[in-house]
This record gives structure tokens, sequence and C-alpha cells, in this order.
């Protein structure tokens, strides 16, 4: 049975990154789910009315809460399981229709956030890109800032950021590695304080993202190979793996692009840069003027079930396009 719970004002129901397993009714006073946009990380503020229910999408997905619930007067709040609500859903089409309709609005809005990003990237895809890395590091959200300088270098290896962007990728992964990020207090340089120094697999890794930066393939080729031979089980053997063929495919060796990650989708099919070979094989094909199977592939990262990369899909489908198809 549901329970009836009473919360003071200025408390927390609960936190973004929660386990979610229950669903909650507002019965009375206000509560508020505390977010960030994800165009701005401006703080986003969606007020819960009394009847109106919330926590609904993380319980029912299974995944971690997305925001923090705040109450902000006096609060009953009717607690529900995710059986409890399942079964509550299934015999009252009322709620399923006042469900359908927060999650169209909430939907609508994710929506035009996106637009917005996409309308930015397309007037300046390189420097939106790289801005966005920029703004990770500064909020140090290293983990983000991290991926993004990585997608940046991959995406424009030798563009008008990538020297900059190699050492604030270094930066971001210093911090990361710093006993200070792990205890929730790191500062970096920038801030005033002393990050951990790259060292092992990570630094070698880095070396040869600097080297390709600078346009150096060969060079960074032969370290990203060391690394992936070294296969110390480190997460940077599966990257340098995938790098390899991105040298192969800037000095034009585009017969062992494709055998390249030929080799590595059979040996990491899982690999977070799935997409992004599959599109450099597309390429490939199109360079040596095998466009039939340049088509194939590019059709087969649109039509892939788990979309890990909205970017490579994106890139496959304006490729199509070029085709004329």
């Amino acid at each position: 049975m549901p329970k009836s719970l009473q919360y003071r004002a200025g408390s927390l129901i609960y936190f973004q990154g929660d386990p979610a397993d229950r669903v909650f009714v507002l019965q009375s006073g206000r509560v508020n789910l505390k977010s960030q946009d994800i165009e701005t990380s401006d703080e986003v503020q969606d007020q819960v009315m009394p009847g109106e229910f919330f926590g609904v999408k993380s319980a029912l997905g299974r995944y971690p809460r997305e925001e923090n619930a705040v109450v902000t007067h006096d609060a009953a709040v009717l607690v529900f399981t995710v059986g409890e609500f399942e079964a509550l859903a299934a015999s009252n089409t009322r709620i399923i229709m006042k469900m359908l309709k927060v999650f169209s609005n909430q939907l609508r809005k994710i929506h035009n956030n996106v637009s917005s990003l996409m309308a930015n990237e397309e007037k300046d895809p390189e420097g939106g890109l790289y801005a966005a890395a920029e703004h990770y590091l500064k909020v140090q959200n290293y983990p983000h800032a991290r991926y993004v300088f990585d997608r940046y270098l991959t995406y424009y290896p030798g563009g008008k950021f990538s020297e900059p962007a190699a050492a604030k990728l270094q930066e971001a992964e210093a911090a990361l590695s710093s006993k200070e990020w792990r205890s929730g207090q790191v500062k970096t340089a920038r801030d005033g304080g002393a990050a951990a120094p790259l060292e092992g697999t990570a630094k070698s890794y880095y070396d040869a993202v600097s080297l390709m930066s600078q346009q150096k393939y060969q060079q960074a080729q032969r370290a990203f190979k060391t690394i992936a031979d070294k296969d110390d089980g480190s997460e940077y053997v599966p990257r340098a793996f995938f790098e390899i063929g991105t040298c192969l495919f800037r000095t034009s060796k585009f017969d062992d692009c494709i055998k390249h990650y030929t080799q590595m989708i059979s040996k990491y099919p899982d690999h977070e840069d799935l997409a992004d070979a599959l599109f450099y094989v597309g390429q490939s094909y199109e360079k040596m003027n095998r466009k039939p199977q340049a088509e194939a592939v590019y059709k087969k990262i649109i039509n892939m079930a788990a979309a890990d990369d909205d970017g490579a899909h994106a890139k496959a489908k304006q490729a199509l396009r070029e085709l004329g198809k």
C-alpha cells in the first residue's frame, strides 16, 4: 500500500543521482524539481502542484534521478513503489493520460533545447564542440570535459583549437586522476591548485593525441600501436585501437583503415566509438570510389539499434544526402 509522508519546507525528497525506486504524488504543499539546462547549465526549476506526480520517468525507466526534489512549502506526499504505481496506472486511464501530457511537455522542451544546440553547431560545429568542452572544464565537470575534448580531437585533429584542446584534455585527465577528485576536493592549476600528473598508459595516450593534433599522424599511429600492443587492460587500449584507424584515414591509407576497423569491431564489438569507426569505413569506401559499399555502411550507422553517438548518425545522414540517397 502507498504511504503518506510529511516533509518540512527546505527538506529534500531525493537528490540527483539517487537510485529511483519510488513514485511520488504531491497531496499538499509545494515541491520544486531542480535540474540543469542541457544547453546553458543554468538551474531549471519545475514546480509540482498538488495532485501531480513526480519521479516517474526515472523510476519506471530504472535509471538514477535526474533532478533534486526540494520541498518549498510543508508538504504531504503519497509514496508508491514502482509495482504499486504500475498497478494503479494500469487500472486508471486518467493517470495514463496525465502522464502522457507531462511527458509530452517535457519532450517538447528537450526537443527545443536540442534544436537550439544543433542550430548553433551548424553555424560553427568545430567552435561549438570546443566551447562545450571548455564549459565542462570551467565548471569542473571533468568526465564530460575529457570526453568532449577527446571528441573534438577525433573530429578535428588539425583544427584551429587542436593545440589548446590537447592541453586541456590532459588537464581534465589529470584532475580525474587526482586523489582530490576522488575525495570531491579537486582544484586544477587554473584554480590555484595542483592536479596530479599523468603517468603510465594515460600519459602515453595523451602524448599520442597531442602528436595527432599536430598532424604528425605517422608518429601518432606508432605511439597508439605501442599502447594497443601492450594491451594492459586499461581503458586507453581500445581508445588507442580506434585512433590507429583515424591515423590511417588521415594518411590516405583507406584500404588499411577499413581492414583495421573491421578488426577493431571484431575485437571490441561494444566499443564506445563503434559508430565513428563505421563512419571512417564509409568515408574510406567513398575515397576509393566504392560508393555502394559506402552507402551500405552509412545506412548501417543510421539503423543501429543502440545509437550511442548522434554525431556519427548525423554525419552518416549528411554523407548519404551528398551521395544523392
